[in-house]
């Protein structure tokens, strides 16, 4: 999976960060946490096709997540198009992207949309290669935290195979599917034929104070993208707001007993984000604080 992060401010963009945007991409699938007033410019600047977006998650109706959608969706409209665009967000997405779209002139070249409002932490999505959860938040409005987790895999084993003198051939897909199979009168099976390969899981959480069923949801994640507003001297504002500190961020990673922490969501007050980056690595090492256009894969 690529991540790119087109926006890692808050409710402000400042002059280096635009507001929240994360694209996530899987095979065939481009996933868009948020967006943010200005994520089309980020995506242009980046070079990344709108075109290309398969899935909206929204974490929340505030304005600095989902202000960019109605440009967004306009262009997509005015392009080659073809797809059914999935959003997917908390209870009354359906009244607020209707009320989106009814707010300016979007009449010609109407693209497919279909909307999904999650209710309860469940799994709301899921193909042969991945599912997609979601868990409540605890901010100031309803929001939802979301887990792409990808699904186990078989690769060959080619040590063991190879004592039969298979190293290349149709059947060993049926191996991989988990099929027992015979070659050349050997009996093969998956268990000893293929070894399995864990999938990844990758957590994304914005906008809520810190709580245990967020511990929980996103345990054993091997990265977690969390918000980290405030540095830890603001506790007493991010409790007001229901917001993380760097603290509660660094906290989250490490008793959900994750491998990596990306940092986003910076409060426009800091110019730099060295500060919160290093109050977090004292709790949870590897930790890192995006930049717009920063980019991983996991």
């Amino acid at each position: 999976m690529k991540i790119t992060f087109l926006g890692t401010s808050s409710m402000v963009p400042t002059k280096n960060r635009n507001t929240t945007a994360i694209l996530i991409n899987h095979k065939s699938e481009t996933i868009l946490i948020d967006c943010g007033e200005g994520t089309q410019r980020q995506l242009k600047i980046k070079k990344l096709s709108p075109a290309k977006i398969t899935k909206i998650l929204i974490t929340h109706w505030h304005g600095d997540h989902i202000l960019g959608l109605p440009g967004l969706i306009q262009t997509l409209s005015h392009s080659d198009y073809t797809k059914t665009l999935e959003i997917y967000g908390p209870k009354d997405t359906k009244k607020y992207i209707s009320n989106l779209l009814n707010s300016f002139q979007y009449q010609e070249n109407k693209i497919k949309i279909n909307v999904t409002e999650i209710n309860s932490n469940k799994t709301f999505f899921e193909n042969k290669d991945f599912e997609l959860k979601s868990q409540k938040t605890n901010h100031s409005i309803i929001g939802l935290a979301y887990s792409i987790i990808e699904k186990d895999k078989r690769k060959i084993n080619i040590d063991y195979t190879k004592k039969f003198g298979l190293v290349k051939d149709k059947i060993l897909g049926k191996l991989q599917k988990g099929e027992t199979i015979t070659f050349n009168g050997k009996e093969i099976t998956p268990e000893k034929g293929t070894i399995i390969m864990p999938g990844k899981k990758i957590s994304i959480i914005l906008d809520t104070e810190l709580t245990k069923d967020l511990i929980n949801f996103s345990k054993n994640s091997d990265l977690i993208i969390s918000e980290s507003t405030f540095s830890k001297d603001l506790k007493k504002e991010a409790k007001k707001s229901k917001h993380m500190t760097s603290e509660d961020a660094a906290n989250l990673a490490k008793k959900s007993k994750s491998e990596k922490l990306i940092l986003t969501h910076f409060s426009q007050r800091y110019t730099t984000t060295k500060e919160i980056e290093k109050e977090a690595k004292k709790i949870f090492k590897n930790t890192i604080a995006a930049n717009d256009f920063f980019t991983l894969e996991v």
